[in-house]
């Protein structure tokens, strides 16, 4: 154990431009630097004769799902969109199967086109495709066809590049039909040389050719034909020949060397919430549903005989980036695969679980498929099938997940209990990864790792999405976690933009998960991409458009921990900075999400009795101010009433910013709708607040939301939910930094909101030789710090990386403000000074012995 070497300092403190508000609104964090102060003075000492834990080499890696368009359109290099007629209003109610497509005709071609599924589809996974009615052109060079306009704005096109089209194609023209191919803009214009194809027979023949393009542009693929008859096109293909490694059916290139370059440790796939969501029944005709969940056999084996699904966040996804593909890029890449298969128990906001025996059966079956395909000899039926798409030698598998963020523990317990079973009769080796839930705490966290515990499993994996001032506070979660039970996978984390502030928070969280590297075992950021025109989530890792790719300062940070990880901690202590500490203030407030509700009979009384508000709204509602703008707000009935259902967050205010140590009473009644009440207090403005959650989450759960800068952090949670009509009296009482909750005249929580948000964080690792000192100054003061590496066995210089810039700032397209600078240092000893600068990562890389 190391905790006792471990800084004494308390967590706290959050960046510069964000402390006024948070000490306004009563929010603990440390002591602001005067006015004409520059330097906070620290001292920093390492247990250099010491060892802390061995950090594996596999602690961090990349976590990918496809969310935010990170595949199709996005890592998966195929340019053409929609290309097997496959859209649908089942992935997006404006998809149709020709979405991405236009019409073309010249030379007074003429002709009709239509999407068809009939018995002369390409097979029963591939079932759309187009039937072309050729009316001929009377003898001349006319053409009739369709373009693909790509993804977004359009194919990024490289002079000079080549490109491999390929289309699956049948006529029952006797003498065949001439089909063309040729890259052009969006007016017409010709980027390429057109290449002719002759598609011979009404059986479906695959057709490839290779395109160059003859100018750096945006353009489309055509495809058209001439001479009479029906022509059927079905995955029509064009792909950039310099994909990464230069594999067929390969990866975006910028965008997989930007992933490689984090050095990973693993590669965690295909999901998220994209795993386990959607219908878990197999396609059943006629209807053939789409919404299911992941299942890996869907997405292997040659492209066009693969499923299509319906994407969990919105929009459609092709599985021509499958299960092959992740293994191969894993493997590529130098990182540890690790699967995620789905457990027949939703989450992301999902509550449904499999009652199916033989549904279960199936998919644990599929699961040793799947450790077979991975591992198996190619005399094994699955090992077969990995060698017959070109990979012979096996993967390498040692971790499989099993589920993802369920909201019903026991019922996914149950169930992954059944998976670990089989997977450890046939496959002890596979190191098998239960989960937490989705958030960082809560009923269903607790429940889960108790679950986990008494089980004795490998490996738990948490997820939660944080306000930076959380990941400053939380430094030392994992101190207390322990040392003898089930090890943490920390497989999705980040805090709630992509602003320089919130990497700072992260890198000074991410200083804990190396200190505790004997408890955390692996660590991942999510999400990994985003489309910056495209996108369900934000923050994200790499952000990218067509043409273009960028790493964000969170990759900024990202990267520089993995790259400099080190093969042992080193213990180390810092001093602190002191904190201000100050009463819960602020005004009060109402508000609903996506349900309207009404409130009757509002009253704020202080500490000693004295009435601040009371409000029963016989006179109207002149008291409240709108804080968003949003939802229909009046007075109905004697009651203060939001009728909008679909509105969010609508919160609405009274009273003084500076009231401290009062009571809050509000009679609530949910009217209709999908979540219960709003009630908020110590508000300050819409980013900085607390409210009580009742009924959240779709009405599954409640729970206390501390907003501080605009992100959100869960103080406290229950099950509770709320019915529609029911009238309930809700009491909260604050008192100094302790609220206390009551809902319906019965203690429903308290909490004392007492931590601190410490800016300056540290680390020490040993790399071989190395010492790697790790230090994060999250505030607005440099930080000139003592430093004594506990031995005199030190080169006198050191290498520098730093990571500086203004809390706002984001890396764009354009501008990349966070971007490492490296120098040198002088003077290096047994001990020396540093001046760390403000809003800063930096890491001193020391040659000692």
């Amino acid at each position: 154990m190391r905790t006792r070497d471990r800084s004494t300092r308390r967590p706290g403190v959050i960046v510069s431009g964000l402390l006024a508000t948070s000490l306004a609104a009563g929010f603990l964090t440390q002591a602001p630097a005067a006015a004409d102060a520059a330097v906070t003075d620290y001292t920093l000492s390492v247990d250099a004769d010491r060892t802390g834990p061995a950090i594996d080499p596999t602690m961090y890696g990349v976590f990918f799902e496809d969310i935010n368009n990170a595949a199709d359109g996005g890592l998966y290099a195929e340019l053409v969109q929609n290309r097997s007629f496959e859209y649908g209003p089942v992935d997006n109610r404006s998809y149709t199967p020709l979405t991405s497509w236009q019409h073309t005709a010249s030379g007074g071609a003429t002709g009709t086109l239509q999407v068809v599924d009939d018995d002369q589809r390409l097979n029963e996974r591939n079932r759309n495709h187009l039937r072309l009615n050729l009316a001929g052109t009377g003898g001349g060079a006319g053409r009739f066809g369709i373009t693909n306009s790509g993804y977004g704005a359009g194919m990024s096109l490289k002079d000079g590049a080549r490109y491999d089209f390929s289309v699956w194609a049948r006529t029952d023209n006797p003498t065949g039909t001439r089909l063309t191919t040729e890259l052009r803009t969006a007016d017409g214009g010709v980027l390429s040389a057109p290449v002719d194809i002759t598609v011979r027979g009404d059986r479906w023949t695959k057709y490839t050719a290779t395109l160059v393009s003859e100018v750096t542009t945006t353009g489309r693929l055509s495809v058209t034909a001439a001479d009479s008859g029906t022509l059927r096109l079905d995955m029509v293909s064009l792909f950039p020949r310099d994909t990464y490694k230069g594999r067929k059916n390969g990866l975006r290139k910028d965008l997989a060397r930007k992933i490689a370059a984090l050095d990973p440790g693993f590669l965690r796939f295909p999901g998220g919430c994209l795993v386990n969501t959607g219908s878990h029944h197999a396609y059943e005709a006629p209807d053939w549903e789409r919404r299911r969940s992941y299942q890996w056999k869907d997405t292997i084996g040659p492209v066009e005989q693969r499923a299509v699904n319906a994407n969990f966040w919105g929009y459609h996804q092709s599985y021509g980036l499958g299960y092959y593909e992740y293994f191969q890029f894993a493997e590529d890449i130098g990182a540890m695969p690790l699967p995620v298969v789905p457990a027949l128990v939703t989450g992301c906001g999902q509550n449904r679980a499999t009652d199916d025996p033989a549904l279960l059966k199936r998919h644990i079956q599929d699961t040793l498929d799947l450790i077979e395909f991975a591992n198996g000899p190619v005399t094994s039926t699955w090992g077969r099938k990995r060698a017959e798409m070109g990979h012979p030698k096996p993967f390498g598998l040692t971790h499989l997940g099993v589920g993802n963020e369920e909201n019903l523990p026991d019922a996914f317990f149950a169930r992954f209990t059944e998976f670990r079973k089989a997977i450890e009769a046939r496959y002890p080796e596979i190191t098998i990864v239960s989960n937490s839930g989705p958030a960082s705490g809560g009923a269903t966290f607790d429940r889960l790792w108790d679950l986990n515990r008494r089980a004795g499993v490998d490996l738990v994996d948490e997820h939660y999405y944080e306000a930076p001032q959380w990941f400053l506070e939380n430094n030392d979660r994992y101190d207390s976690y322990d040392r003898t039970g089930p090890k943490v996978f920390l497989g999705e984390y980040a805090s709630r933009d992509n602003r320089f502030s919130n990497a700072l928070s992260e890198a000074a969280f991410m200083t804990g998960l190396e200190r505790n590297a004997d408890v955390v075992k692996l660590a991942s950021y999510a999400p990994l991409l985003a489309d910056v025109h495209q996108n369900q989530w934000r923050p994200d890792m790499i952000w990218f458009d067509n043409d273009r790719s960028w790493g964000s300062a969170s990759y900024e940070v990202q990267k520089l921990f993995m790259n400099n990880t080190g093969d042992r901690v080193v213990p180390s202590r810092a001093s602190a900075t002191p904190a201000v500490s100050g009463p819960i203030t602020g005004a009060v407030g109402l508000s609903t999400w996506a349900t309207s509700a009404a409130y009757d009979d509002v009253e704020v009384t202080a500490a000693n009795g004295s009435t601040l508000l009371r409000d029963d709204f016989a006179a109207g509602a002149a008291r409240w101010t709108p804080a968003t703008g949003r939802g229909t707000w009046a007075v109905e009935g004697g009651a203060y009433v939001q009728s909008d259902e679909a509105a969010e967050n609508t919160l609405v205010t009274a009273g003084d910013t500076h009231w401290r140590d009062y009571d809050l009473k509000v009679r609530a009644t949910k009217k209709s709708g999908k979540e219960g009440f709003l009630v908020a207090f110590g508000v300050r403005d819409t980013g900085n607040h607390y409210w009580w959650n009742l009924g959240g989450w779709g009405n599954t759960r409640s729970a206390v939301e501390k907003t501080a800068d605009g992100g959100k952090q869960t103080l406290l949670e229950n099950p509770t939910t709320i019915e529609t009509g029911r009238a309930y009296d809700v009491h909260v009482q604050v008192r100094g930094r302790q609220v206390t909750l009551y809902l319906d005249g019965q203690k429903w929580g308290s909490f004392t909101d007492d931590r601190t948000a410490e800016p300056f964080r540290q680390v020490v690792t040993r790399d071989k030789d190395d010492l790697v000192v790790k230090v994060v100054n999250a505030q607005a003061a440099a930080a000139r710090t003592s430093i004594d590496l506990g031995t005199t066995r030190v080169a006198s210089t050191a290498r520098l990386t730093t990571l500086e810039g203004a809390p706002d700032a984001v890396n764009t397209a354009d501008a990349h403000p966070i971007q490492p600078r490296r120098s040198t240092l002088e003077g290096i000893g047994r001990t020396f000074t540093y001046t760390f600068p403000a809003h800063s990562v930096t890491f001193l890389r020391i040659k000692a012995r």
